[in-house]
Parts: structure tokens; sequence; C-alpha cells
């Protein structure tokens, strides 16, 4: 490879360390001065994509030049032919995957990029969906052409095993069914919109949470205690769904209260909706209401209803609507009941 070694460097071994070396350090200084001349034409870029693809793919290309400069430092050494023929396959299988994993990232980060950019001016959440499935779709596929591939570099004819697999595919696909279906319940619940990336939802009493990531096999809830719940998707397909996130963000929330009798029903209205009209995060329009909704045993019952900007806040709105309310009515002289019974001693 460098004939001028030949002269001074007679053990092939060394020789070999050496071009690999060279070869090797080239390599990396010529994508040194790439990166550096590419961040210099991207650095006026608004986006960050450009960043974070040169931040991903700087280890494989690494790694990618170490393995070039081991082919050619093959040539150095003196094996027999089938030594070099079984090295050289698995220099080619180790930059086959490689590339896929370089592929995949350019995929990943430009072309997802750029999509998450358009989903985000969107309203909907199905789009992050959508990615979400298509990119474990993507590394699939990648990894089956990647085996594919090498296993074509090892002799192995692979046309004969793709008309094998199409003969075997409806055994396949009956063994598989339960994963397949999980599949295609996952796309039609993306494609749906039944359920979105970032939704809060309720299945029952005790499965809650927010979607986290809806995947080929399972969607993945996480819980308000921080845990998290996989459910197959056509299990979750065929679940009736209580959705807060649709079809707006937009919640109402509902505070049940109490007063004493005589107390007077117009300024406790007046008070408690002064309150709530307060406390941030709550909607103008629909206008917030209190209906007096019973005259029960110790007290006269009232529901305080408004709407809140997203189902994210609407908790934390109750809380502090309990809490002036309680305060408001405190300070106003108005009685808070609480359940008690009288008893009558006959002598």
């Amino acid at each position: 490879m460098i004939p001028i070694l030949d002269e001074y460097v007679t053990n092939q071994y060394i020789r070999a360390f050496v071009v690999f070396l060279v070869v090797g350090l080239s390599l990396r200084v010529l994508l040194y001065l790439a990166e550096k001349l590419a961040v210099k034409f991207t650095s006026k870029t608004k986006t960050d994509i450009d960043d974070k693809l040169f931040e991903r793919s700087s280890s494989p290309l690494t790694l990618l030049a170490i393995l070039l400069a081991l082919k050619v430092t093959l040539g150095e050494l003196t094996f027999s032919e089938q030594i070099v023929s079984v090295l050289t396959n698995i220099i080619y299988s180790i930059i086959v995957v490689v590339l896929a994993l370089l592929l995949y990232i350019i995929i990943d980060v430009v072309l997802m990029g750029l999509l998450k950019q358009a989903a985000s001016k969107t309203k909907s959440n199905i789009d992050d969906s959508i990615l979400s499935l298509f990119r474990s779709i993507m590394y699939i596929g990648l990894v089956v052409i990647s085996f594919l591939y090498i296993l074509s570099l090892w002799g192995v004819e692979i046309t004969p095993l793709l008309a094998g697999l199409g003969i075997a595919g409806l055994a396949v696909a009956l063994a598989l069914q339960p994963i397949l279906s999980n599949i295609f319940s996952g796309a039609a619940i993306v494609l749906d919109g039944t359920v979105r990336v970032g939704d809060l939802i309720y299945l029952d009493a005790d499965t809650r949470g927010k979607i986290e990531k809806v995947g080929l096999r399972a969607t993945r809830i996480k819980t308000f205690d921080n845990e998290y719940i996989i459910i197959p998707n056509n299990k979750l397909s065929d679940s009736n769904i209580q959705n807060l996130a649709q079809p707006e963000p937009k919640s109402r929330a509902m505070v049940p209260f109490g007063v004493a009798y005589g107390s007077d029903v117009d300024k406790v209205k007046k008070l408690v909706i002064n309150e709530i009209k307060k406390i941030p995060h709550v909607e103008k329009d629909p206008e917030i209401v209190v209906r007096f909704t019973e005259m029960a045993d110790s007290s006269l019952n009232f529901k305080a209803y408004y709407y809140v900007d997203s189902f994210e806040n609407r908790v934390g709105t109750i809380d502090e609507a309990n809490t002036r309310i309680y305060n408001t009515l405190n300070k106003a002289g108005i009685e808070i009941p609480f359940p008690q019974m009288d008893v009558n001693l006959k002598k």
C-alpha cells in the first residue's frame, strides 16, 4: 500500500501497524475537517437538526474509519486466501451494520426532525404517535435488510431463503397472529386518532395516566404514581377509553361545597364566582357557574363548575378553588357545616 515502507520496515506486522495508524489517523483528520467545514456552513441555520446529526454520527464515522483502515492493513499481511476472505467478510459485515446505523441516524435526525417541526405546528398530537410508530418500523426494516445483505456477503443464497419465507409466510402469520394483531391495532389507534402521545386517558378505576408511547406491540401509559402500565394494542383498541385530551385540551372541573341553613344563597354564589375568577388557567368562556343543588340534612349544597385551559391544570385548580372557597366563606362569616347528630335523652 505504501511502497516506501517496504524499504525501511521489513517486518510485515510492524509495517501493517504503521499503515493502520497512518490510514486511520488520515481518515479521522479528514472527517474532523469535513465536520468543521459543515459546522461553519450550518452555524447560521435556525434549527438544531444539523448539530444533533454531527453529535450522533461522530462515533459511527470514527468506527467506520477504523474498519476501512483495517481493510487496507490486510493488504500488508501475508495470510492464506481463505483467512483473508474470512477477515474481509467480517470487516465488511461490521461496515454494513455501521452504515445501517448511520442511515438510521440520518433518517431519525433529519427526516424525523423535520416532521416533528411540522407536527409541532399542528394542534393535534397524532403526528407524534405516527412518528413513534414509523421509527419502530424503520428500525426493524433496517435490521432485516442488513441481516440479509450480510448473509449474501458470506455466500448464503438468499433467493431460495426469500422463496422459503414466502412459502412459510402463512404458517408464520398464524403463529404470530397475536403480535400482528397488536401491530395492526397500534396502526389503527394512531391513524384513527383514538389516543395520542401526551393524552390523559381513563380506562377504569385502576388504569389512568398519560400516553407515553404507542409502540408496535403495546402502548405505554405513565400513571400519576410515576409508574408504567403496558397495555397490548389490541386490548386497548377494544377498551372503553375516556380521553380527557379530546376533542380539545380544555376541560371542565367541578367543586362541591356546602353552607349552613340560613345563609344568603345569592351572596354565596357571588363570593365563590369572584374567587374562582382569580385562579390561573381558569377560562372566562364558558362562564363560571355555581349551582344550588340540594337542601341536605345538615347543609345547603352547591357545586361550582368552571373550565380550565388544559386538562393538565385541572387538579391544581380544584385544589386552589377549594382553598379559596373555604377562606372566603370563613371571612364573610358564612358557616361551613359538618355532619352532626343531636341526641335528646328522655328521663
